[in-house]
């Protein structure tokens, strides 16, 4: 059965998404195939320093919540934007489905629920989508 509301938390190398209808809730990961590797900003070069998105990555993420009918994004460095920007670029449908893009840090799945629940009802009591 396809659930309701869905949350997804990722960074560069994972995403965990949490669906959810009234009393059930499903979670798993997608990863990232890119090569996994710190990068550090040295003084004096060339570079930001950043990791490179990865678009299979986010097809992959896009894929996952294909038939999820609202979509909270969340994350704690900034692959949460790129993969909203992807996302609107390359997945329209999906695109009009996300409901917002939020600062996360690195929460449980249990805690990841409860996040997506409270931001749930508030978006659904105030009629904003």
């Amino acid at each position: 059965m396809t659930q309701v509301h869905a949350i997804v938390w990722l960074d560069h190398r994972e995403a965990r998404i949490v669906e959810f209808s009234m009393g059930k809730s499903d979670a798993f990961e997608v990863h990232s195939h890119a090569a996994e590797r710190r990068i550090h900003h040295k003084a004096n070069t060339m570079g930001a320093g950043k990791a490179a998105d990865s678009h299979p990555f986010f097809d992959e993420v896009a894929e996952a919540l294909a038939e999820t009918r609202e979509v909270l994004v969340a994350g704690p460095g900034n692959a949460k934007t790129a993969f909203r920007t992807y996302v609107d670029d390359h997945h329209p449908d999906l695109a009009r489905r996300i409901v917002g893009v939020e600062t996360l840090d690195h929460p449980t799945d249990r805690e990841l629920l409860a996040h997506a629940r409270k931001y749930f009802t508030a978006v659904d009591h105030l009629g904003l989508t």
